[in-house]
């Protein structure tokens, strides 16, 4: 039998491996797949492993005060060392560009397993931005022996850097699987947040749904971003600004201090995945520096202002389904005011083909490691 190991940490990895678990769990005539999570982020992990009822083999718990890449990476390959030593995988399976999927790469390869990365070759080429996400790919790509890449664009950015083609399937986004099963499920939902959620949202106004945490926004972008916001928000009376803010400080001293209190912002704790999937469904638009959104939204026909100066997604950017606005006040007034007013440009927005798959990433996934 072929031992899998699917280790992630944070809320984003666990949404995109929360599918390929329950496919893996489903072959278990032919696979033992345990997960392993280091709890990088403790709470808004612990949401998503509820909701798609997945209870971890093994668990690091490594989320702690004030931590930071140095403590957090070496902690990660200390605990993962006698979990490899113990279980022996075949196989261990980490995803994208934490610090959990690079530290975890590193361990698996120490241990002789062979490492398969999810959500595999993209790319910005720019070791700062986003970091330390960009490097944190990178090293992963360069130890792993399959790379199962969402887009034809990262397959041509793994041969560019001599991955050979053998290794590299293309299968879509594993996070439009875990969307489409749950964007169903959350209608019909009894959930406190979602209940409490409809006492807030007012039918009669345009959603505009805000999330923000990236590094490289910290002080003064975060400082330009809620400027902008603010006065979206006073130049459109009909419109309601929905805010879960990231409960890191630097994240929530600039939006507490320059958002509170303005009528049609309402500022909030972050939301356990099924709430923000409900959310999402009843946005008008999203303005997000999450890489995660820009694939979710656009199979829900949401348009997405990308508050980030690159992405690593130009799938996205070709297709039209998002805009890159960065940190810079104006563009993001500019172009959150064209998609309000202007019907033609934001129908045929929505209306775009999401370039991240169909659901059947997984399905994929699974069918390739059978062949192996």
């Amino acid at each position: 039998m072929i031992k899998n190991l699917i280790i992630f940490g944070t809320r984003p990895e666990a949404i995109k491996m929360a599918p390929l678990v329950r496919a893996f769990k489903n072959e278990n005539n032919q696979f033992d797949t345990r997960v392993c999570v280091t709890a990088q982020h403790r709470e808004m992990l612990d949401q998503v492993l509820d909701f798609f009822e997945i209870i971890p083999d093994y668990d690091l718990d490594l989320m702690k005060p004030n931590q930071n890449l140095y403590t957090l990476t070496s902690d990660i390959l200390l605990g993962l060392k006698p979990i490899l030593e113990e279980f022996q995988p075949d196989y261990v399976y980490v995803h994208g560009d934490t610090t959990t999927t690079m530290a975890s790469s590193i361990a698996a390869y120490y241990s002789g397993a062979k490492v398969c990365h999810i959500e595999a070759g993209l790319r910005t080429n720019n070791k700062w931005s986003p970091f330390p996400e960009e490097m944190n790919r990178q090293v992963t790509g360069r130890i792993a022996d399959y790379h199962f890449a969402p887009t034809e664009q990262a397959k041509q950015n793994l041969l560019k850097e001599n991955v050979p083609e053998s290794t590299i399937l293309v299968t879509g986004n594993t996070v439009i699987d875990a969307l489409l099963e749950s964007a169903s499920r959350v209608e019909n939902l009894e959930n406190p947040e979602i209940e409490k959620l409809k006492t807030i949202i007012d039918p009669s106004k345009k959603i505009i749904l805000v999330t923000g945490h990236r590094r490289e926004n910290h002080g003064q972008g975060f400082i330009a971003i809620c400027e902008a916001l603010k006065e979206i928000a006073q130049l459109n009376p009909d419109v309601q600004i929905i805010y879960p803010v990231h409960l890191n400080p630097n994240v929530q001293q600039p939006v507490y201090e320059l958002l509170d209190g303005i009528g049609n912002i309402h500022l909030m704790e972050p939301l356990a995945y099924p709430a923000f999937v409900w959310l999402m469904n009843k946005s008008y638009l999203i303005i997000t520096d999450s890489g995660g959104i820009q694939e979710e939204a656009p199979s829900i026909g949401k348009p997405v202002l990308v508050m980030r100066e690159t992405t690593e997604r130009p799938e996205a950017l070709a297709a039209g389904t998002v805009i890159l606005v960065g940190s810079n006040k104006e563009k993001i007034i500019l172009e959150c005011n064209n998609l309000l007013t202007n019907k033609e440009k934001y129908n045929k927005m929505s209306a775009l083909h999401n370039p991240y798959g169909d659901g059947k990433a997984c399905e994929k996934i699974i069918d390739f490691v059978k062949s192996i």
